[in-house]
């Protein structure tokens, strides 16, 4: 039997190109100039698969953020996390692009994805990535 079966085996998972940003809705932050919120969305079923194996990723999803002029429609921001299910994609990957989403759609005073991945292989991992408003 060919010991290294197992890495010549590459799951076909969709790419994350198939994720649209562009179901994300910002509305409008009445408070704006008025005074800072931060706000934290914990979405705790976060679902992907490793683009190696096919297995499924789970985790816990945690977007906190300063808004600007914007803050997202909670029910957008559900609907774009689910469209990861079935996406192949690394951790670190997916922390940046829907940090890298958000950015673009609320252009926020600051803002910080976390990913606090389910434990495989007896290895727990926690991604963050950050963006600063530059002035």
């Amino acid at each position: 039997m060919n010991k290294d079966y197992s890495r010549s085996i590459r799951y076909r998972a969709e790419g994350p190109e198939v994720v649209d940003a562009g179901i994300l809705e910002p509305i409008d932050y009445q408070y704006h100039g008025r005074r800072d919120i931060d706000i934290t969305i914990r979405q705790p079923e976060y679902t992907s698969v490793c683009p190696m194996t096919g297995l499924p990723d789970t985790g816990c999803i945690t977007i906190c953020y300063r808004p600007n002029n914007k803050v997202i429609e909670l029910k957008s921001l559900k609907y774009y996390l689910l469209q990861y299910r079935n996406v192949g994609i690394f951790y670190e990957h997916v922390v940046n692009r829907i940090l890298d989403d958000l950015v673009k759609c609320l252009q926020p005073k600051q803002l910080s994805v976390t990913g606090d991945f389910t434990a495989r292989g007896g290895i727990l991992s926690t991604v963050t990535t950050e963006y600063k408003e530059s002035k």
